[in-house]
């Protein structure tokens, strides 16, 4: 029996670690190997080689990125990274143990129409969806894809963007695919896949490491269907409050930029009195922008927060919980109390009242919205509205009157979260906050958090571009993409360079957008719309202080840019680092 040396340089609760132990593991025992894994997440693995005892007939040699390839060795030395010794087990050992390729998995005695099913079934199917609908979305699918063509897989993924569902999966794709993943930060209907294998995560992790969950699905056991031939979808852990609050906004954005935009646009044709001037054209945008897309969606909000806890009976109560929200100037606070509130509320009544089977179609038509939204709505008037309006007045008048060096505070708080995780909870929290904000006419966050999510997209493509020693080949050419990314506001641009060096390049992100949220709200600069980058500043009244804030953009960007060049080290000292 031949003896294999595995030394992998690893955190021990790193999943690609597992992945790679998992596929070796199986690898050896298909093939009759004996096998010794070595895994310690400082030493290089050159040296604990050199140092091991062991008497063996070939080496393997893994981490993140590839190690140095040892030259003048005894037995077989393989030098890879991490992420091809999970993805492509066996072509690995095939190189190191050529005399030892397993016969193919079929045996002799199979029929031509097995055959044909073993190679014809590995097709894959997934979704993916992002609270905005912009950047991670069209990530997680692109990630998915590459990753189902390098474990052999033929996928489809359907997009649930800011456009709708693109990309859209039929019944028959479903049913003959052999696992389901659902990549998604926002409610997503699952109960076409009852009966699949379904793995349910988030757009970061497709975007990390899609092979790996691919794996992981196609190791679950398919879900149940329920008797009758009513299936029931697979009982998998939501990720809680921040995926409510995920749907509510993704599906209230629309609203809000098209609102503002509007309202800019009545502004630059009648003047800042437009809405006065009854039967003008100014008045006419802003009873559409104002009075109608601004005064919907702090109900749209409730309504589908509501809607991900409870899903359709949630709907009516959020809505109608959302409007008195909007009309007792509870303001976006009260939106997402209501939502909260509503659905859990319908949530915990779809528990606890038992029907007979006759008569369990009332329940999500009648029942629940009716009494939901009696609860909702009495308590939104009598016990949660007035306090959350006395908050969010004294909420308005703080941010209206903030002296400079408040404005500063906030201004730096508000930007360095947008590059703390780049679209994850700590961004979305600080754009939330801020879009829930122009529903009150307080215009100043929005400015700041739009501005500070452009810095880390910018700010990497620039740096790639001037310290060109520091980037790979493929950072440099992905850098002109990034940079058209950061000038659209998809902070997301800078995820792979922030997962490829994040120590380094998150705290320097962080940095330039943080100086640059603090010099727009000093200077007061505001914005009327949630999204559009630089784009906006074409329209007319859309931001004011229009040189300041791109001032604000241009330095933030400079400050990150300048920490790169000093935290970042030249690519040859990172793989002599790795080689010593």
């Amino acid at each position: 029996m031949s003896n294999l040396l595995v030394i992998i340089q690893a955190p021990s609760n790193a999943p690609m670690l597992r992945l790679a132990k998992g596929a070796l593991e199986a690898e050896a025992a298909r093939r009759g190997l004996s096998l010794i894994i070595k895994a310690d997440a400082d030493a290089d693995p050159a040296a604990v080689w050199k140092s091991s005892s062991e008497s063996v007939n070939a080496v393997l040699l893994s981490a993140i990125k590839a190690p140095a390839q040892p030259v003048s060795t005894s037995v077989p030395v393989i030098a890879t990274e991490l992420a091809r010794v999970a993805r492509e087990t066996g072509h690995v050992l095939d190189q190191l143990f050529p005399d030892n390729v397993p016969a193919p998995a079929a045996s002799q005695s199979a029929s031509p129409k097995e055959a044909a099913e073993s190679t014809e079934s590995k097709f894959l199917v997934g979704v993916t969806s992002c609270p905005t609908g912009i950047a991670h979305t069209f990530m997680a699918a692109e990630s998915l894809l590459r990753g189902a063509k390098a474990l052999g897989y033929t996928m489809k993924v359907e997009t649930r963007g800011s456009v709708g569902a693109k990309n859209e999966l039929t019944e028959e794709e479903i049913a003959k695919a052999d696992a389901v993943v659902v990549a998604a930060d926002a409610s997503v209907e699952t109960a076409r896949f009852a009966g699949k294998r379904l793995l349910e995560t988030g757009t970061k992790a497709a975007i990390n490491d899609a092979s790996g969950l691919i794996k992981e699905a196609l190791a679950l056991e398919p879900s149940a269907a329920q008797s009758g031939g009513m299936k029931m979808p697979p009982k998998k852990a939501r990720t809680g409050v921040y995926k409510h609050l995920m749907t509510g906004v993704s599906q209230m954005l629309p609203l809000v930029t098209a609102g503002g935009l509007l309202i800019a646009l009545a502004f630059a044709i009648g003047g800042i009195y437009a809405g006065d001037n009854e039967g003008t054209l100014g008045w006419a945008l802003m009873q559409i922008g104002g009075a109608s897309a601004f005064a919907l969606f702090i109900p749209v909000l409730a309504g589908f927060i509501a809607f991900s806890i409870a899903d359709r009976p949630g709907l009516a109560p959020g809505l109608i919980g959302g409007m008195l929200a909007s009309q007792i100037g509870a303001g976006f606070l009260g939106g997402l109390a209501a939502g909260f509130f509503a659905g859990y509320l319908t949530s915990l009544l779809n528990r606890k009242i038992n029907l007979p089977d006759t008569l369990q179609g009332l329940k999500p038509v009648l029942i629940l919205p009716l009494l939901s939204s009696l609860i909702v709505g009495l308590s939104m008037i009598y016990v949660i509205g007035p306090p959350v309006k006395f908050i969010l007045d004294g909420l308005s008048t703080w941010l209206n009157g903030m002296q400079e060096g408040s404005a500063l505070i906030l201004g730096l708080l508000l930007g360095g979260m947008m590059a703390f995780d780049m679209g994850g909870p700590v961004n979305k929290s600080a754009y939330t906050f801020s879009v829930g904000l122009l529903a009150s006419q307080i215009y100043v966050p929005m400015a700041a958090v739009m501005a500070a999510g452009m810095v880390p997209p910018l700010a990497c493509a620039l740096a790639a571009n001037i310290f060109r020693n520091k980037f790979t080949d493929d950072e440099r050419q992905a850098s002109k993409a990034t940079a058209i990314l950061g000038i659209s506001f998809i902070t997301e641009g800078a995820i792979p360079y922030a997962a490829a060096d994040p120590i380094r390049v998150i705290p320097c992100t962080i940095l330039g957008s943080a100086v640059t949220g603090g010099i727009s709200m000093v200077m007061g600069c505001k914005l009327m719309v949630p999204h559009g980058g630089v784009f906006v500043l074409a329209i007319p009244n859309a931001i004011t202080q229009g040189l300041a804030y791109i001032a604000a953009i241009i330095i933030g960007t400079l400050v990150a840019t300048a920490a790169l060049y000093f935290a970042k080290r030249p690519l040859n000292q990172m793989n002599k680092a790795v080689a010593a």
